[in-house]
Formats: structure tokens, sequence, C-alpha cells
């Protein structure tokens, strides 16, 4: 009997660290899963109203969206959830390094693309191109510096101004610097450009309002190297002329289908 309790007990043994080994497997990959799962039902069933195409026209996100880049815009992400909603849909708040699109404030009919750096509450500050946030030394590996000069107002904010800003910038500058940070307002976000070096954000043009934001990128469906006028003016017969000629050539199929994350910034 002692054998075979024994025996017995080293099985339930074996069987539960079996089953602890497979719930950790299947929730290692859960993120990625939950991504793809979300990216084929907007791809499948998405209206204008949940999913919205865009193009990059600028390199101010170098190297993580380039010039080309076309993506689908997941309207959903953050939309306001209601009663009933809120426990039905995917929704989420904005959190610090999450790419987001948004409307440019200082133009409504323009869309851009950044990264989240602040939200509410957020103190900010830059001293020598190295990030700080809430007084902490920021790590972002998605971040390219390409220049090798240093500019007084851009690489050491905030600071004064050596170029002209826009009028919200200058009330940033104003109303909102304490102690020699940015300190992000409430219903307000900083963001910032990946290719630091060259990205027109709100060192520039100050906070997005939180009704500006459209969504965030989900995928990667099409990158086509091209240059940025074509892409601002996509139904050109100079760029469809282009896209004729040179489709799989200038297609760059590395990049096709590339999900779009973020990185969370503490």
């Amino acid at each position: 009997m002692a054998d075979r309790s024994g025996l017995e007990t080293r099985k339930r043994s074996a069987g539960a660290t079996a089953v602890s080994q497979a719930r950790r497997s299947s929730e290692q990959p859960r993120g990625a899963i939950a991504e793809w799962t979300v990216t084929i039902v907007l791809l499948l069933f998405g209206t204008t109203t949940l999913v919205q195409a865009f193009v990059i026209p600028t390199g101010s996100m170098e190297d993580t969206l380039v010039i080309g880049d076309h993506l689908l815009v997941d309207k959903l992400a953050y939309a306001p959830a209601g009663p009933l909603s809120r426990h039905l849909l995917p929704y989420q708040e904005i959190r610090r390094g999450d790419i987001i699109v948004f409307r440019y404030p200082i133009d409504i009919r323009q869309t851009f693309v950044k990264r989240c750096i602040g939200i509410p509450g957020d103190r900010i500050r830059i001293e020598n191109k190295q990030l700080y946030l809430n007084g902490k030394r920021v790590h972002e590996p998605y971040k390219y510096l390409k220049t090798d000069y240093f500019d007084s107002y851009r690489d050491n904010f905030p600071s004064e101004p050596n170029v002209r800003l826009y009028e919200p910038a200058l009330e940033m500058l104003r109303n909102h610097v304490v102690n020699g940070e940015v300190v992000v307002p409430p219903g307000k976000y900083f963001v910032l450009g990946d290719n630091r070096d060259s990205s027109l954000d709100s060192r520039y043009w100050g906070f997005v309002p939180r009704e500006n934001i459209i969504g965030k990128p989900l995928i990667i469906y099409w990158s086509y190297d091209a240059p940025t006028e074509n892409l601002a003016n996509s139904f050109s017969l100079e760029h469809i002329a282009d896209i004729v000629q040179n489709f799989f050539v200038k297609t760059r199929w590395r990049r096709t289908f590339m999900l779009v994350r973020g990185y969370r910034l503490e």
C-alpha cells in the first residue's frame, strides 16, 4: 500500500507539473495571439468606423515606421467606453510608449503619428538628447539619433527657443514648466518622434488634446519606397505610373504584415 500511495503521489505531482508548464507555455504567446486575433477581426469586418488606412509621408518615426509604410489604424482601442461596451470591447487607456495617430493640433485636417511620451501629470525634460520622465532616466531602444551636433533647444528641453514655435508650444513653455520640467496638464499628452533629431513634435507645437487622438497603428499592410511628394498625392499620375512599373521592386516585402507595437515606458 505504501508503494502504491507513493506512486500515486508521484503521478499527481508529475501531472500538476505538466499542467503548470502547459499553462505557462500558453500564457507566454497570449499577447501576440490576442494582437493577431484583433488584427484579423478588424481586417475581415472593420469599416471606416473601426479601421482607417494611413501612410507615413515623413521620416519622423524612423526607423520604427519609415516613409512609405501603409498602416491600418485601430480606431477602437482608445474610444471612450460606455457603461455596457466597457465590458465587451477592448478599450484601453493611452499609455506611455504607445504609438498614436492623432489630428495635428495646429491643423486638424492633417493626421500625425508619434510616440506618446507623457500622460497627464507626467514631468518631462531632455538633457543632451537623453529623456527624463518623472525624474528618471529613460531607456529608449526605439530612438534614433541621426545627427552628431547638439541643438540648444531640441536636445535640452525645455529651454530658450532658438526657432519660431507655434503658439501652443509657447503657452506650454510659459504655463506648464515647473523646476525645469514640462508638466503635462489634464486631458493632454506629450509626444515625440522616434527620429528624435528630425521630428516636428510637442517640443515645437505643444500638447495633443485627448479629443484629437484617433487610435493606434495596428499593422503595416504594405510598404512602398516612394518620395514624400508622391505619397502626399497618392492619386497623381506620376505615383500610379511608378507603382505599375516598380511594384515588385520597390515594395518592401519584409515589412509587409508587420505588427506595430509600442514600448512600455515607466
